[in-house]
């Protein structure tokens, strides 16, 4: 944003604005400089809510701008003068930048001597108003004494409005003449406004100063309707400006003063409802109100008289993080620490009266006890709030029109404040009513038409496409009877608008498939209309007894949000209102008012939209400070080591390190204002209740049953947020595990996520993605993993079996995640936090789940165990679409890192494709990760691919076998391409390193060929050893060994003929060692030895025998092997003899070809005929 003045001669295009060309001069304050064709470094930095005056002295040639009334000093000197020239106020905007302009149609908020506004103000009316405004005061300040027929002086604050009739027709003449003037902005603000300050001046609550209220009466009374109202309006208005841009100062003085008054004129019953109607959120955003900005200057706000001393961690673990209880810390900085938490708290009591302020107002707003004048104003409020959610959450209006994320944050938490004041106080009246620590939301709301949930997504789908599925359910359940004829009048609707829009029909509910654009929590805006006018349908209803006959029923009417009333709402004389149609599940016992249940839901649908998203960002100014105090603590310790000889570095260093403690310095004083502002214990409480209002809902709305799919998504999408928000935002500053009730909260959200991921009844592919990446994050952690390891058995052996099932035709990777994350302390060299080689250099988040520290859950690995061992048909199914997964994983790794090479290898300058490089790191894992369940399994379950007996196991053990020994050829074999493209170490291939794929395949190895019985290791060393791919010398290559090609080789698999897996691409021969060589320059051999902090002697142990098995094994099979015949071999593998034929086609392969084939296809691979059996086939003798 650039702002100043210009001539006619400025051109204005997308490249080109104020400043930007001769005879126009800005000013930037986001770039902190002046523009002139040229620029040069002036001014401050602004902040949203800033106020920049522009002054032009057309007499002596300057151009001068001031910040919030404090000059910048001149810009610009010699500007054109002369005849001719004409200058004008001028701005340049980016794309969402907005300016509010005042040429002098209001006061000035700093005016500055010796410079006139663009626009006159209105001299004459002024002189009246203040003469008019004299004559009022002067007549509240004086009394009638009747007896001596003389005027008195008294208190104006004391002044009734019930008094002498001759005192209210000399106020009517008055007003004759003052009403019509105060319609106009400027004399609001600059006369009444202040004038109504100055009776609140002296302090006290707003309630010791009726006087206020007494003018407000006064007013409705002497003018006429228009004129009250745009006097109100202009009043509003006038205190919102004032309040949103007025400058910090420590005691937060201006903001207390302005909503002092905005709650006084609130307190007026028929001024608070003609507002509520018509001006707080129709004219203006009242939200507004409840926002206090933070200062980006705590210089001027006044932080540092505030908070003198400053502080920041200094003590980090291994990992970067912060050590919360550091046992190295000194006297000084313990002091340092505690008097900044003092300024803290200073603070905080600052900030919390402005706060009770703005709770203040809102209650006000929430009063249902005013009906004297009509309708109560919560009703008013609740019908705004809804429609103002709809125009946040639709999404369809310029972004500039959308209310700030920060506003949201603010207004959320005043919001839960005031209504669980309000619910508290109406649960005092009704006896054996729900207290708003349990308060949840019924699921009626979600389907009986009384909310309307405007385009938002439900659990099942559309809302039109569950009335049709669900109405018989609805009708048994609810006492809810759709009507056909307005289902039918939807589908026509939907139908209609197709057509209009040129759009393919397609059949109902497809939206749900996520083939449109749309963010997770929207449904198709093209089947909007059927959303919003389903969500109002009538409905008829059975009565609550149970009749023999048919059901009356009863009409209710269709509302749109502005029409309802507080009968619609609450209910009366059997009409449940909001809660028609409670299920039988549902208790009988009353919630609260229902108003404010329908507020609770609007508040859990305020942090979905937006809250959850600002509280993040809000965190980069606590990361700033970490990252700060990381390097000073860096710069310092080099200045301790720096030589004193070298005195130029030393400067350098000291100036970095001075550099750094100014950052910290400013950091941490805002860092304090946002703590007590979004961080602070209170608020942390505000969202940790919200959680639990969505763990409630969500528990009662899945007792439906088939009901549950009504639910709208939001739900679980808050309780998942709100969850994160606690544990990744609010701490370390609060502890998660001071909240009351946190244990028993976690284990019931570990029992909706373990139950609910996997859940038919919900359809949406972003919720099901967001469900599962929650439950992979919660194993994650100790605490949340236990929660899970607390719910009720069977629900954990539910969640175990939809963790097992088959990996295809489902997202599979965050499945897989789960599982390694069960088993991750527990494997083969995987007790690690981070990869060897990545230990020296700094991770990007430490919060990260994948660098959390292995806490694996032998409970819920032994539920996997006992339900693979028992049901055999789900371990074939889940162990072959895992050898699936790992095949073409591993297969897209290799192809991509030979692209990667290929480009590498090029003489002109190449760049690889970043996102190709993450997608090839991806897959890397996700091998890895495949590989490491194949190791759980086989350690829980060996008996799957051991037990000959079991009908798959065989085979199992084969398909391991080969694509063990393909990965182990590919990665060992000397200077390959994995190799190479290891020793590139590009960014973005971090995680690609012999470690962690080695260590995976030398857990399994070990765990079928040392530590099963003996007809186990027998039958795996038989297996290995017949596979065409093994190659001894990949083995050996574990612990550094080198190896002869001819020794590595059995003769089952001659070295002249390369091998061909189902990789598609030749394993290269093996090249002999030069590990024993150590005066060689090659580089060193990967071993399991160099990892002497994360192998176990043991392990290695176990390893050494392995080798030392195989080496025997091997040269007894080379021994026994006889020659075959190549017409004998398999047609498919060229790897195993013929040992099965085929009916009815007869055409042969091996067992282990065939039996893989009919897992995924019942086709013949030569005639494509069905097979309908497989029989052993033994050669005829010859």
């Amino acid at each position: 944003m650039q702002i100043g003045w210009c001539t006619l001669n400025c051109r204005f295009n997308q490249e080109e604005g104020v400043g930007d060309t001769p005879d126009s001069y800005a000013y930037d304050g986001n770039r902190v400089r002046k523009w002139n064709v040229t620029t040069t470094n002036y001014g401050k930095s602004w902040a949203a809510g800033d106020i920049v005056s522009c002054l032009i002295d057309l007499d002596e040639g300057t151009i001068t701008f001031c910040l919030n009334g404090q000059s910048l000093g001149t810009a610009f000197t010699n500007i054109k003068t002369g005849p001719g020239v004409a200058y004008f106020p001028s701005i340049s905007l980016s794309f969402k930048e907005s300016v509010a302009f005042n040429f002098g149609s209001r006061p000035l908020r700093y005016p500055v001597d010796g410079y006139l506004p663009l626009q006159n103000p209105p001299t004459s009316d002024l002189l009246k108003a203040h003469k008019l405004l004299g004559y009022i005061k002067n007549v509240l300040c004086s009394a009638i004494d009747t007896q001596e027929d003389r005027l008195l002086e008294t208190d104006c604050a004391m002044w009734s409005l019930h008094g002498e009739p001759t005192v209210l027709v000399t106020l009517a003449h008055i007003f004759n003449h003052f009403a019509p003037l105060m319609c106009k902005v400027y004399l609001v603000e600059d006369v009444l406004m202040n004038f109504l300050l100055g009776i609140l001046e002296g302090g006290g609550s707003v309630d010791e100063h009726p006087l206020i209220q007494q003018l407000l009466d006064l007013f409705w009374l002497l003018m006429e309707d228009y004129e009250v109202n745009e006097c109100l309006k202009q009043l509003m208005m006038s205190l919102l400006r004032a309040y949103r841009f007025s400058p910090i100062i420590p005691d937060l003085g201006f903001q207390i003063h302005y909503l002092r008054l905005t709650t006084a004129v609130l307190h007026h019953e028929k001024s608070r409802k003609y507002l509520l109607n018509n001006v707080l959120f129709d004219v203006l955003r009242s939200v507004v109100f409840f926002y206090i900005k933070t200062p980006l200057r705590v210089k001027e706000a006044g932080l540092e008289e505030l908070i003198p001393t400053t502080w920041w961690p200094t003590h980090f673990d291994k990992e970067g993080k912060d050590e919360r209880e550091c046992k190295d810390e000194s006297a000084d900085e313990r002091l340092r620490r505690r008097a900044y938490e003092r300024g803290c708290q200073r603070l905080k009591k600052r900030i919390e009266v402005v706060e009770e302020l703005q709770v203040q107002i809102l209650r006000l707003l929430l009063n249902n006890k005013d009906k004297t004048t009509g309708e109560a104003s919560r009703y008013i409020f609740l019908n705004k709030f809804r429609k103002f959610l709809q125009e946040n959450a639709s999404n369809r209006g310029h972004p500039t029109a959308l209310c700030p994320p920060e506003y949201m944050v603010c207004f959320l938490h005043r919001l839960i404040t005031a209504v669980r004041t309000c619910w508290d106080d109406g649960n005092r009246k009704t006896q054996g009513s729900v207290r708003s620590e349990e308060a949840y939301v019924p699921p009626q709301l979600f389907y009986n038409g009384k909310v309307d949930y405007f385009d938002l997504q439900r659990l099942g789908g559309l809302l039109s496409h569950l009335k049709k599925t669900l109405k018989d359910d609805l009708a048994s359940k609810a006492n809810i009877i759709i009507d056909p004829a307005e289902i039918q009048a939807a589908s026509m609707d939907d139908l209609d608008e197709d057509e209009e829009s040129g759009a393919a029909q397609r059949p109902f509910g497809a939206a749900m498939g996520g083939a449109l654009a749309r963010p997770s929590w929207l449904s198709s805006p093209t089947l909007g209309r059927a959303n919003r006018f389903l969500s109002t349908a009538a409905v008829s209803l059975m009565t609550p007894r149970r009749p023999l006959t048919q059901p009356e029923k009863v009409k209710v009417r269709t509302l749109t949000v502005e029409q309802r009333t507080e009968e619609d709402i609450e209910g009366s004389h059997g009409n449940d209102g909001l809660l028609l149609g409670r299920p039988v599940e549902e208790p009988e016992q009353p919630v609260a008012d229902k108003s404010l249940l329908e507020i609770v839901d609007g508040i859990v649908m305020m942090y979905n939209l937006s809250v959850h998203q600002q509280l993040g960002k809000m965190v980069v100014v606590s990361d700033d400070v970490h990252e700060y105090a990381v390097a000073l603590k860096d710069t310092e310790e080099k200045i301790a080591r720096c030589p004193a000889r070298r005195s130029d570095i030393l400067d350098e260093l000291q100036k970095s390190q001075k550099v750094f403690s100014e950052k910290l310095n400013h950091l941490s004083r805002r860092l304090a204002w946002i703590n007590a502002t979004i961080y602070s214990k209170e608020k942390m409480l505000d969202v940790y209740w919200l959680l639990c209002v969505c763990i409630r809902t969500i528990e009662h709305a899945d007792n439906t049953g088939s009901l549950f799919a009504f639910t709208p998504e939001f739900y679980l999408n808050v309780a998942m947020n709100a969850y994160s928000a606690l544990k990744n935002y609010f701490s370390p500053a609060n502890s998660m595990e001071e909240l009351p009730g946190y244990e028993e909260t976690l284990t019931q959200l570990a029992a909706i996520l373990a139950k609910h991921f996997a859940d038919p009844r919900i359809v949406g592919t972003d919720i099901k993605d967001s469900l599962m990446q929650a439950l992979a994050s919660y194993v994650c952690y100790p605490q949340s993993l236990r929660a899970v390891e607390r719910i009720p058995e069977e629900q954990r052996v539910a969640m175990m079996r939809n963790l097992l099932a088959p990996y295809e035709q489902r997202p599979w990777a965050q499945t897989n995640w789960i599982l390694v994350r069960l088993w991750r302390g527990c494997g083969f060299g995987y007790r690690y936090t981070r990869l060897p080689h990545l230990l020296k250099t700094k991770p990007e988040d430490a919060n990260l789940p994948s660098l959390q520290k292995p806490c694996p859950s032998l409970l819920l690995q032994r539920h996997m165990a006992e339900l693979l061992s028992v049901d055999k048909d789900m371990a074939a199914s889940f162990l072959n679409s895992v050898l699936n997964q790992l095949n073409w994983a591993f297969s897209e790794f290799i192809g991509m890192i030979q692209e990667i090479q290929q480009a590498a290898e090029r003489p002109e300058r190449n760049f690889v494709d970043t996102r190709q490089l993450k997608v090839c790191a991806t897959c890397f894992d996700l091998s890895v990760s495949l590989l490491r369940v194949l190791e759980m399994t086989v350690t829980l379950v060996p008996e799957i691919f051991l037990d000959w007996s079991r009908p798959s196991a065989e085979l199992l053990l084969r398909r391991l076998a080969q694509l063990l020994n393909q990965v182990l050829n590919r990665v060992t074999a000397e200077k390959n391409l994995f190799d190479r493209v290891v020793n590139l170490r590009l960014p973005g291939l971090e995680s690609v390193d012999h470690y962690p794929i080695l260590v995976a395949v030398t857990g399994i190895l070990v765990r079928i060929l040392v530590d099963g019985d003996r007809q186990g290791i027998s039958r795996a060393a038989s297996v290995l050893l017949s596979d065409p791919c093994f190659q001894l010398h990949s083995i050996q290559h574990l612990l550094g060994e080198g190896a002869e090609p001819s020794r590595s080789l059995p003769a089952a698999a001659s070295p002249a003929r390369p091998v061909v897996g189902s990789l598609g691409s030749s394993v290269a021969p093996p090249i002999p060692s030069a590990a024993g060589n150590t005066g060689s320059t090659e580089r060193k051999h990967f071993s399991l030895h160099a990892y002497t902090d994360y192998i176990s002697e043991e392990e290695k142990h176990k390893v050494e025998l392995m080798l030392a098995f195989l080496t025997e094994e091997s040269k007894q099979a080379a021994a026994s092997t006889a020659p075959t015949s190549e017409e004998d071999l398999c047609p498919i593998c060229y790897a195993h003899s013929i040992s099965a034929v085929f009916k009815p086609c007869s055409h042969k392969s091996c067992k282990a070809c065939i039996n893989q084939h009919l897992m995924n296809n019942k086709d013949c691979f030569f005639c494509k005929a069905t097979i309908t059996g497989v029989d052993d086939y033994n050669k005829p003798a010859s």
